[in-house]
C-alpha cells in the first residue's frame, strides 16, 4: 500500500506540473490533504480510535479505506501487465526482428504495439478502481438467504420451525445506523421463531456498541433474540458490557452458557460461547469449546451459536446438531475462475461461507481436515440423509472490517428451516 500510494501521488504530482497559478498550488495543497487523510484512516484503527465513526468522517474514512485497496491493485496490475509486455519482447527480439518486437525492421518503434501496451495498462490499472467503486456501492445491499436444514433428532413439533440469523454487523466502521435498522426490519419480515446474533457488533473499542444493541433489541420472535461474542467484542474488552447490554434490553447473550427453549411442547438446547481462540500468544493452541461438555443435552436438539466457525471439529465431536457462526465475512471479495471461487478468508478457515456437514464424533485428522465442503440443498435434502451429521452454517454477515468492498460476497440474513434428518 506504501509503494502504491507513492506510485499515484508522483503521478498527480507530475500532472499538476503544467497548471498555471494559483490552481496549480490548490490542486498540490489538495494533494497533501489527501495524504494527510490516509495516513490517518490507515492508522486510527491499527493504533487509537481518534476519529469519530459516523457522519462526513465516516465517508471519508470509507472512500480513503477503498482507495488504499484499489489503488494497490491497481499497482499490482499495471505493473504484471508491464512484465508480460517486457517478456514477450525479449521472446520477439530473440526470434527476430521479423517476428515482430517494439522496434520495427528498421529500427523505428512498432507504434501499434506501443498503444496497444498504454490501452492495456490503463485498462489493467482501472479495473481494480471500477470494482472497488461496485464493491463499495454493492456492500449494504442486504441479501436474504432461505435455507432448509437437516437437523439429526428433531422432534416432529419442531419440524419447520424459523430460526434467523444476522452476523458481523461492525457498526463502528461504514456500517450506519439507518442500515442497521434497515437489516432489523428485513429480519421481522421473516416472521422466524427466533432470531440469534453471532457476535461482532462492534470493531474496536470506542465503537457505539450501546447504540447498536439498541438498534438490535427492536428484533422481534416467540422464543427471543440471543445473541454470542465476536472477536471484535474481545479486543475491545467489551464482552461483559455486551452481555449487560442484551439484558437491558430483553434479549439474552450466551457466555458459555445454554438455555432450553419450548416450541409445540418439544424443546432444544440453545448453547452460546465466546470467540473461540486458535492460538494464544505464546503459541500454544488452546482446545476449542472446552467446558461446554456440560452444556450438550443428549435428550433434545443442540444449537451452538460460535462466532468462530472452526469451532466445529470440536462441536460435531460433541455431539451438537447444528451450530451457527460468522467471522469470515465471506472473505468480502471471491472471485469465480473457471469455477472455482477463491476468497483471503481460505488462508485461516476451511469453512468461509454456507452450509458444511461433518459427522458425529472425533474426526480423523482433527483439526486440520476440511469439511467435505458447501452444500446447497439438492445436496443434501432433509429426511434423505441416510446417515445423520453434525451441521454449519457460516453466515456472510451485514457489515465489512477494514476495507468498505464486498466483491462477489454480498451481506446477509439467513432465515432456517429446520427438518428432520
Amino acid at each position: 500500500m506504501y509503494l502504491a500510494q507513492i506510485f499515484w501521488f508522483s503521478k498527480a504530482w507530475r500532472l499538476s506540473g503544467p497548471v498555471r497559478l494559483p490552481f496549480k498550488l490548490l490542486l498540490r495543497c489538495l494533494l497533501g490533504a489527501a495524504a494527510l487523510i490516509l495516513l490517518a484512516t490507515g492508522i486510527d484503527p491499527v493504533f487509537v480510535r481518534f476519529l469519530p465513526v459516523q457522519g462526513f468522517t465516516d465517508w471519508a474514512l470509507a472512500v480513503s479505506r477503498a482507495w488504499l485497496f484499489a489503488s494497490s491493485l491497481g499497482l499490482l496490475a499495471i505493473v504484471t501487465v508491464r512484465l508480460i509486455a517486457k517478456l514477450v519482447t525479449l521472446l520477439s527480439s530473440a526470434r527476430g526482428p521479423k517476428c515482430g518486437s517494439t522496434y520495427g525492421a528498421i529500427g523505428r518503434p512498432d507504434q501499434g504495439r506501443r498503444r496497444f501496451l498504454r490501452y492495456g495498462v490503463f485498462l489493467a490499472g482501472s479495473a481494480p478502481f471500477l470494482a472497488s467503486a461496485y464493491g463499495f456501492a454493492s456492500r449494504l445491499r442486504f441479501h436474504v438467504n432461505e435455507i432448509e436444514v437437516p437437523v439429526a433428532g428433531l422432534p416432529p413439533k419442531l419440524d419447520g420451525m424459523r430460526i434467523a440469523q444476522i452476523s458481523d454487523i461492525h457498526i463502528g466502521d461504514f456500517m450506519p445506523f439507518a442500515q442497521l435498522r434497515h437489516a432489523v426490519e428485513m429480519t421481522n419480515r421473516l416472521h422466524p421463531d427466533l432470531t440469534v446474533i453471532t457476535g461482532d457488533f462492534i470493531s474496536w473499542k470506542g465503537d457505539p456498541l450501546k447504540d447498536c444493541i439498541s438498534e438490535l433489541s427492536r428484533l422481534r420472535a416467540p422464543m427471543g433474540v440471543w445473541g454470542c461474542n465476536g472477536n471484535h467484542e474481545g479486543y475491545a474488552n467489551a464482552e461483559h458490557l455486551s452481555q449487560v447490554l442484551f439484558h437491558r434490553y430483553g434479549m439474552r447473550l450466551l457466555r458459555s452458557q445454554n438455555a432450553v427453549l419450548e416450541r409445540n411442547g418439544e424443546r432444544l438446547n440453545l448453547i452460546g460461547v465466546d470467540y473461540q481462540r486458535q492460538r494464544y500468544s505464546s503459541g500454544t493452541q488452546p482446545q476449542m469449546l472446552a467446558g461446554i461438555e456440560s452444556l450438550v443435552r443428549k435428550d433434545m436438539p443442540n444449537i451452538l451459536l460460535s462466532h468462530n466457525p472452526n469451532s466445529f471439529y470440536r462441536a460435531a465431536e460433541l455431539g451438537i446438531e447444528l451450530s451457527l457462526a460468522g467471522h469470515t465475512h465471506g472473505g468480502q471479495i471471491q472471485i469465480d475462475l473457471a469455477g472455482d471461487k477463491l476468497s483471503p478468508a481460505v488462508f485461516y478457515t476451511k469453512f468461509v461461507a454456507g452450509m458444511y456437514q461433518l459427522p458425529f464424533g472425533k474426526q480423523k485428522e482433527y483439526p486440520s481436515s476440511p469439511a467435505s465442503g458447501p452444500f446447497e440443498n439438492k445436496t443434501v435434502q432433509p429426511g434423505k440423509n441416510k446417515k445423520p451429521s453434525a451441521i454449519l452454517y457460516v453466515n456472510r454477515g451485514l457489515g465489512t472490517i477494514w476495507i468498505p468492498v464486498r466483491l462477489g460476497v454480498p451481506p446477509e440474513i439467513t432465515v432456517f428451516t429446520l427438518r428432520r434428518a
